[in-house]
């Protein structure tokens, strides 16, 4: 077999690499012709004539016109692969579909920048022989999964190769639970100093992507619980555990999401409530600017309208006898709007 290097924007098949994995050597790239002959030889050689470990993995560029029609064509996939490609359920599943695996795996996308629309959908079909990967757009983990294959990656099995995939998408969101915790510390020391900013936007904003990322990335327990107890028959004891594993890890990190979860909304109360205060504190001076212009604004309107019997009109001392008027009122206002405020205090 001659020896291939895929690119990675995908050649005129929709594919974005190919690997073929035999026993005892490390991965073999190739193209989609050369796919096309392994997967003819392997449809006419009988049962028993594969050797144990020699199966390929395909990744495809969904986004190209003729990645869906070569799949179609070529790699003989089960209906529910298909199914999956067009359902508008995304959240993350494993299922049984004959003698394949279905998966929906959703990953971050590979500019993301903790916004809760950078995720995105990765689906996956699992045989004993064959593995395709498909994608719309460029994605995280599958390509931490490709750089450790180029790498010379040993993987015996397909099973092993999709519970691979499962580890860097963990090890994926484990580091973005990191980070999230970094700036949530960042902005929980901003506010212990007083400083709101924009804090709460970027609370809110946190929040929504954790809980989006729970809400997609939480595998299905139904449908895992019916692959780990009827799993297909080419799937090993070990590739199970190893499997049950790499959900369990998967767990882990969305319990750790929650938490997270939980402390973003308890800030969120805590900046709701230093808001309030500061908003009851504007809102006390301003009564209280408003209650020590209510007499001045009184009486200046009383005397100020042109009718007769103003009194002290003709009185030398009228102006300093009404300065003396409405400073006393004045006063009495601040110590009764002051004398509120402790009262409520």
């Amino acid at each position: 077999m001659d020896v291939v290097t895929p690119t990675y924007g995908g050649d005129e098949a929709g594919m974005i690499c190919g690997y073929h994995f035999t026993p005892g050597r490390a991965p073999e790239p190739l193209g989609a012709a050369q796919a096309v002959a392994w997967l003819q030889a392997q449809a006419l050689a009988a049962p028993g004539d594969r050797l144990a470990g020699d199966f390929l993995w395909l990744h495809m560029n969904l986004s190209h016109a003729s990645a869906e029609r070569w799949l179609l064509q070529h790699a003989r996939l089960c209906d529910e692969f298909f199914e999956a490609l067009r359902d508008d359920v995304r959240s993350t599943r494993i299922e049984r579909a004959n003698d394949a695996l279905v998966a929906v795996v959703n990953d971050l996308s590979f500019d993301f920048s903790f916004d809760a629309s950078d995720i995105a959908t990765l689906w996956v079909s699992v045989t004993d022989a064959l593995v395709v990967t498909a994608r719309r757009e460029p994605l995280r983990s599958v390509d931490q999964l490709r750089k450790a294959v180029k790498g010379g990656a040993p993987l015996r099995s397909t099973a092993e190769l999709l519970e691979h995939l499962l580890r860097d998408q963990a090890d994926l969101l484990v580091n973005v639970v990191r980070k999230t915790t970094m700036r949530v510390d960042r902005i929980e020391d901003q506010l212990l100093t007083g400083r709101l900013n924009t804090q709460r936007a970027s609370l809110g904003t946190l929040r929504r992507l954790l809980v989006r990322l729970q809400r997609l990335l939480a595998p299905e327990p139904a449908a895992l619980f019916r692959l780990l107890q009827h799993p297909p028959a080419w799937v090993t004891e070990h590739d199970l555990q190893e499997l049950r594993q790499a959900t369990e890890e998967f767990s882990m990190v969305l319990q750790d999401m929650v938490s997270l979860q939980e402390r973003i909304k308890l800030l969120q109360e805590e900046v709701a409530t230093m808001v309030n205060e500061q908003n009851n504190r504007s809102l006390f001076v301003l009564t209280i600017v408003t209650v020590l212009a209510l007499p001045i604004n009184m009486i200046a309107g009383l005397l100020g309208m042109n009718v007769g019997g103003i009194p002290l009109a003709e009185d030398p001392y009228g102006f300093w006898i009404i300065v003396a008027i409405v400073l006393t009122f004045t006063a009495l206002a601040g110590w009764w709007a002051f004398r509120r405020q402790r009262d409520n205090d």
